[in-house]
C-alpha cells in the first residue's frame, strides 16, 4: 500500500506541474501581448501548435516508456516542459513557437507515463479511484496557476514568472530520481523506437473494440471539454455579463470538477462498471449542453451557474475513469503506449471541437448551433457505451485479468 501511495503522490505532483506549465502562457498572455505588440490570435496559434506537438508525442511515446521506464519518462516530460518555458522567456514569437513544440510535447507525455506507473502498483479494483484522484491534479494546477501566475508576474515580471515555474519543473524532476530504482524495475532497455510505432499505437486501439470505443469517447469528451473551456466565458459575456462576473462564475463551476473526478472514480471502483459510469457522464454531458445552449440574458446567474456546474461535473470529470479503463484493457506492460493512443484521439477532438464551434459561430452569428452540434457526439458515445456488450463482466469488475489485443 505504501508503494501505491508514494506512486500516487509522485504522479499527482508531476501532473500538477504539467498542468501549471501548460496553462501559464494563457494566464500571462495579456502581459506578453502588450509587451510584444502581438495579435491576440497568436494565443490560439500557440495552443494549436502545442496540441499538434502533444498529438505526435502521445502517439510515439510508448517505446520510450518501455525502454526507459515510466518514472524516467515522467522526469523527461518535466524537463522538456521546463525547457520549453525557458525558451518562451526569450520573448520572441519564434521562441514561443519553439516553446509550444518542446513544452507541449513534453507535458503531453505526463499522462501516459503516470498511467503506466499507477496501473502497475494499483489494486485493479481501486484503479478507477486511484486514477481519478491523480487526475484531480489537472484542475488543481489550473486553480494554482490562476492564483499564483498573476501574483508572480506582478513580483517578477512575466519572464521571471515563466522562469520560476520552469525551474520548479526541473527541480521536481530531480526530486523524483530517488524513486527510479523502485518504480522502473520493469523497463526493457533493448526496446528501440521505430517510426512504425506511430502506426502500431493507433492500430492497437483501433483494432480492439473496447479500446476503439474508449478512443471515440475520449474524442467526444475532450472535444466538448475544449469547447466548454474555450467559449463558456465568451458566451456569458455575449449575453451581457461583465467579464469579471463571467470569469468568476467559470472559476466556480470548474472547481466542481475536482471532487467530481474523485466521486466518479469511487463509483466506478465500488458500485458500477466504469463503462456505465462513462455512459452516464456522456448522457449528462449531452443534457447539460442542451440546456446551456438555451441560455438567454433573462436567465439569473445562479441558474447558469447550476447548469455550468453540471456541465463541469461531466465534461471536466471523466478523465480518471477513462484512463483507468484504458490501462486495464491494455496488454501487460503497454499501458503507457495504449494510453497515448487513446489520448491522441482526444487531442484530435480538442482540435476539431473548438474549430467546428468557431465555424458555426461565424456562419450563424449565434452560439446555439455550436452547442447543439456538441450534443451529437456526447449522445452517441453515451448510448454506444450503454449498448456495448462486455464479455465476462464479473471478471472485468474484479479486475483479475487483462485482455490481449488481436
Amino acid at each position: 500500500m505504501s508503494r501505491m501511495l508514494i506512486a500516487l503522490a509522485a504522479m499527482f505532483l508531476q501532473q500538477t506541474f504539467a498542468s501549471v506549465g501548460k496553462v501559464l502562457p494563457a494566464v500571462l498572455a495579456p502581459l506578453v501581448i502588450a509587451e510584444l505588440h502581438a495579435d491576440p490570435a497568436w494565443v490560439g496559434v500557440y495552443y494549436g501548435t502545442s496540441a499538434a506537438a502533444s498529438l505526435v508525442a502521445q502517439m510515439g511515446c510508448g517505446s520510450f516508456i518501455v525502454r526507459n521506464g515510466a518514472l524516467r519518462m515522467s522526469q523527461v516530460a518535466l524537463v522538456l516542459l521546463g525547457g520549453g518555458m525557458a525558451v518562451a522567456a526569450e520573448g520572441s514569437l519564434p521562441g514561443f513557437a519553439a516553446s509550444a513544440i518542446i513544452g507541449g510535447g513534453g507535458a503531453a507525455v505526463s499522462t501516459p507515463t503516470s498511467s503506466q506507473l499507477l496501473y502497475k502498483v494499483s489494486p485493479p479494483r481501486l484503479a478507477p479511484l486511484i486514477f481519478s484522484i491523480k487526475q484531480t491534479a489537472v484542475p488543481a494546477g489550473l486553480l494554482i496557476c490562476g492564483f499564483l501566475g498573476p501574483a508572480m508576474a506582478a513580483a517578477l515580471g512575466w519572464r521571471g514568472a515563466v522562469l520560476a515555474i520552469a525551474a520548479a519543473c526541473v527541480a521536481f524532476a530531480a526530486a523524483l530520481q530517488p524513486l527510479r530504482a523502485r518504480f522502473d524495475d520493469d523497463r526493457v532497455p533493448s526496446r528501440r523506437f521505430r517510426f512504425a510505432d506511430f502506426r502500431a499505437t493507433i492500430a492497437s486501439v483501433v483494432r480492439a473494440p473496447d479500446l476503439r470505443g474508449l478512443s471515440l469517447a475520449c474524442f467526444a469528451f475532450n472535444g466538448v471539454q475544449s469547447v466548454f473551456t474555450a467559449y463558456f466565458v465568451t458566451y456569458l459575456v455575449a449575453l451581457g455579463y461583465e467579464l469579471s462576473a463571467a470569469g468568476f462564475l467559470f472559476s466556480v463551476v470548474v472547481a466542481v470538477a475536482v471532487p467530481c473526478r474523485v466521486l466518479w472514480g469511487w463509483v466506478g471502483s465500488f458500485h458500477l462498471a466504469p463503462r456505465l459510469v462513462m455512459a452516464g457522464l456522456a448522457l449528462g454531458m449531452a443534457g447539460s449542453i442542451a440546456v446551456t445552449g438555451r441560455f438567454t440574458a433573462a436567465w439569473p446567474m445562479a441558474a447558469m451557474g447550476l447548469v455550468g456546474a453540471m456541465l463541469s461535473a461531466t465534461a471536466m470529470s471523466w478523465h480518471g475513469i477513462l484512463l483507468s479503463e484504458t490501462a486495464r484493457l491494455a496488454p501487460a506492460g503497454s499501458a503507457g503506449a495504449v494510453t497515448g493512443g487513446v489520448l491522441s484521439f482526444g487531442q484530435i477532438g480538442a482540435l476539431l471541437g473548438p474549430f467546428a464551434f468557431s465555424l458555426l459561430l461565424r456562419l450563424t452569428g449565434g452560439y446555439g448551433a455550436g452547442w447543439a452540434v456538441c450534443i451529437i457526439p456526447a449522445l452517441w458515445v453515451g448510448f454506444s457505451l450503454l449498448c456495448q456488450r462486455v464479455p465476462r463482466e464479473s471478471v472485468i469488475r474484479s479486475g483479475t485479468t487483462r485482455p490481449t489485443l488481436g
